[in-house]
């Protein structure tokens, strides 16, 4: 009899335990998805797009069938795709939730291909002796900090800064092809000579209006006159050179900002292929559990406020790169005929 009621005693017990985890389980899911319909109602920029209603109780019938907090947010992506999110994720413990974007590998190049697996980094030289290349790829990291930026920025820029007084350049060409996002800031700082003390870009609102302005000054970068990072400048301006800046079919996010950024600049061109289509600008918000939500909740757009869904070059190239022998890939030939051009 005893030893029946101390089984009975650990079954209850066991039954116990395992109601308390799920409804831990139950309660977590709930309070995070709480916050996060909280944040995407009140800022998310097609918010007054979105039927919430309908919206929340999809995913709440959803939600029934996960038995923990980690498997649930699998359903981010099932509702970011809902409400057009495209653009947003979450991060949580290392993993990003977001809507897949395909890419027909099929467009692009082995040449691309082949470079991009090998994880370039950023890249300064000098072809045929008188022509600048820079090749600015992705540059991401969380800690958005002015100190950080500067860290990260101003190596950049002094490799740049030490290039042109080092060489006789008669044009530059800025390859933005594997710069598939990140954070923008690093990298128009480390731009700043060929941008100037110049507005550079900003962000609108879903109804065109300035929210924002991002201007260079003194190697300062500016948001609404808010200094956010800086970088020290060294010797002459190069914002009257000329510039042909290279996107890919996968330019995106920040990528995208940083061609913006040389909209409305004079002596400029654009080549290549049209722009992933990534042009809204994100903030990051904290969710319960240590989880970060990237959220749209702007348009990025150039210099005279003009949004541009993607980056259309003014030259289109398409699977004619050559990054073995640069002097051959067709968008750098058109990149030295418009430098060259009088």
């Amino acid at each position: 009899m005893k030893k029946i009621v101390t089984l009975l005693f650990i079954f209850n017990l066991s039954l116990q335990l395992n109601a308390q985890k799920n409804a831990t389980s139950t309660d977590s899911i709930s309070i995070f998805y709480d916050k996060l319909f909280s944040i995407l109602k009140n800022e998310y920029v097609l918010k007054d797009e979105v039927d919430w209603k309908a919206v929340e109780t999809e995913t709440n019938q959803d939600l029934i069938k996960y038995s923990d907090f980690r498997s649930s947010l699998n359903e981010i992506a099932i509702i970011f795709k809902k409400i057009a999110a495209t653009h947003s994720k979450v991060l949580y413990k290392n993993k990003e939730y977001s809507v897949k974007i395909n890419v027909d590998k099929e467009n692009l190049s082995e040449q691309w291909k082949a470079k991009y697996v090998s994880n370039p980094g950023f890249e300064i030289k000098v072809l045929d002796g008188k022509f600048g290349y820079i090749l600015l790829p992705s540059i991401r990291f969380l800690d958005t900090s002015p100190g950080n930026i500067h860290k990260i920025a101003q190596p950049l820029y002094d490799k740049i800064a030490e290039f042109k007084d080092q060489n006789n350049i008669e044009g530059w060409i800025l390859d933005l092809r594997f710069n598939t996002g990140g954070n923008s800031w690093p990298m128009l700082l480390a731009l700043y000579d060929f941008l100037g003390d110049n507005e550079v870009g900003g962000t609108i609102d879903v109804n065109k209006k300035i929210v924002s302005k991002i201007k260079l000054s003194k190697g300062k970068y500016m948001d609404n006159s808010k200094k956010l990072s800086y970088i020290n400048p060294k010797g002459a301006l190069l914002d009257k050179e000329k510039v042909a800046v290279v996107t890919s079919m996968v330019t995106a996010s920040s990528g995208e900002v940083t061609a913006l950024a040389f909209k409305g600049r004079q002596n400029t061109i654009f080549i290549g292929e049209k722009t992933l289509g990534m042009t809204t600008s994100n903030i990051g918000r904290e969710l319960p559990f240590d989880s970060l939500l990237v959220l749209s909740t702007a348009y990025d757009c150039d210099r005279s406020g003009s949004f541009h869904e993607r980056i259309i070059p003014d030259i289109v190239i398409s699977k004619q790169d050559s990054f073995n022998d640069l002097l051959s890939d067709k968008n750098i030939l058109e990149a030295i005929k418009f430098i060259l051009a009088k």
